[in-house]
C-alpha cells in the first residue's frame, strides 16, 4: 500500500501512483478545461476524481474519473469528511507540471502504442500493471514553502531526470462540493452522437469570425445543420448520418406515454430542436476535438430547447470516466421557432 506523506496534517491525506498513460490522459483532459477557466474545483474520494470548472460567461465543465484502475494505478485518500477532499487549484500550473513530465516522453509513448491506437496500459488491464515505458509519477498532497498546502507531482522526464512540482491549492470543505455540481436540466429534445471523422470544431472556428452566434438545428433523424445569417448572406453546414441516441430523451419519454395511452397506434413524430448559441462559447467547449480524439470513445450532442446545449464525452476506455460541457443558449420566441419550422 502507498505510504502517506507525513507533512500534510493528519486529518487530510492523499497519495496516488500514475502510469505514464494515465498522466498523459489527465494532462490531455486538463488542457481544454484550462482554456475555459484557469481555476477549477477538484474532489477526491476513494472511488472517484471529480473536476468542476466555470467561466464568466455561464459555461461549465464537469469531469468524473474512476480512481483506482482508472486514472490511478493505486491511491489512498483519508479525511474526517468521510474520506473526501475538496480543493481549488490553478489548472494552468497543474497542466504545466504534468506537461514537463509527459511532453518529454511523448515520442517514446507513441512508439509503445498498439496499432489500433489504444495504449498498452489501458488495452491490457484497467486494474493496473505498470506503465508501458516504466515511468511512475507520484501525486500527493503535502505542505511546502512554509506550510502552504500543495498538490505535489514527483516524476521523471527524458527517462532519467527527476522532476518535483508543488502547486499551491486552496483547501475547501467537502460539503462545499454541492455548489460545484453540474446544473440540473431537462431531458434533451435531440441527442446525437458525433463522429471523429466530422469534427464540429473546425466548422465553428471558421464561423465565429463571421458571426457572433450560430443556429443549431438538429433532428432525431440523425441530421444537424449549422446556420449563420449576416447582412446579405446566409451560410449553412450540414451533417448527416449522425447516430440518434434515444436513451434519456424527451422522445423516449413521449413514446412511452403514447404507447400506454393508445397502444402505439399513432406514428411518432420526429423530434427536432433549434438552438441559438454564441459561436465563441461553442468553440471553447469543442477544443478537446483538436487534441483528444484518441482519448475519446464517444461524444454526444444534447440539445435542450431554450435552455442548454450539452456536450457529453466518454473517455477511452469508457470505464475511465467522462467530461461534460454545459453551454447556455439564447432564448428563441415562438415566432422564431415557427420561422425555423421547429414548433
Amino acid at each position: 500500500l502507498l505510504s502517506l506523506d507525513k507533512n500534510i496534517k493528519s486529518t487530510m491525506r492523499f497519495k496516488a501512483e500514475l502510469a505514464y498513460e494515465q498522466l498523459q490522459l489527465l494532462n490531455s483532459l486538463i488542457g481544454p478545461i484550462s482554456r475555459l477557466s484557469p481555476r477549477a474545483i477538484v474532489y477526491l474520494d476513494p472511488e472517484h476524481v471529480r473536476i468542476s470548472s466555470r467561466d464568466g460567461d455561464g459555461i461549465s465543465c464537469f469531469a468524473e474519473l474512476k480512481a483506482n484502475g482508472g486514472i490511478f494505478l493505486q491511491h489512498r485518500v483519508e479525511s474526517v469528511a468521510d474520506n473526501a477532499i475538496v480543493f481549488e487549484i490553478d489548472l494552468l500550473q497543474w497542466r504545466t507540471a504534468m506537461q514537463s513530465i509527459v511532453g518529454e516522453d511523448r515520442r517514446r509513448f507513441t512508439s509503445n502504442t498498439n496499432t489500433n491506437g489504444d495504449d498498452q496500459y489501458y488495452g491490457a488491464d484497467h486494474g493496473g500493471g505498470g506503465s508501458s515505458n516504466g515511468n511512475i509519477t507520484i501525486m500527493k498532497l503535502a505542505k511546502r514553502h512554509g506550510g502552504i498546502p500543495c498538490l505535489c507531482l514527483d516524476g521523471k522526464c527524458a527517462g532519467s531526470v527527476e522532476v518535483y512540482h508543488a502547486i499551491p491549492i486552496r483547501v475547501m470543505r467537502a460539503a462545499d462540493m454541492k455548489y460545484h455540481l453540474p446544473p440540473q436540466i431537462q431531458m434533451p429534445d435531440v441527442q446525437l452522437e458525433m463522429t471523429n471523422e466530422k469534427p464540429l470544431r473546425v466548422v465553428i472556428d471558421r464561423l465565429k469570425s463571421i458571426s457572433p452566434h450560430v443556429y443549431m438545428e438538429g433532428s432525431m433523424e440523425g441530421n444537424l445543420t449549422l446556420r449563420i445569417d449576416s447582412d446579405g448572406s446566409s451560410i449553412r453546414t450540414f451533417f448527416s448520418k449522425l447516430l440518434p441516441r434515444y436513451e434519456d430523451t424527451k422522445s423516449s419519454q413521449d413514446e412511452q406515454q403514447q404507447d400506454s395511452s393508445n397502444n402505439g397506434t399513432n406514428t411518432p413524430t420526429i423530434a427536432k430542436c433549434c438552438l441559438k448559441v454564441d459561436t465563441k462559447k461553442l468553440s471553447s467547449c469543442l477544443q478537446w476535438q483538436s487534441t483528444m480524439t484518441k482519448n475519446v470513445s464517444s461524444a454526444l450532442l444534447c440539445m435542450v430547447e431554450n435552455e442548454m446545449l450539452v456536450v457529453h464525452v466518454l473517455l477511452n476506455p469508457a470505464s475511465v470516466g467522462f467530461f461534460t460541457y454545459y453551454v447556455p443558449v439564447h432564448f428563441l420566441s415562438s415566432a422564431e421557432l415557427e420561422m425555423n419550422n421547429y414548433q
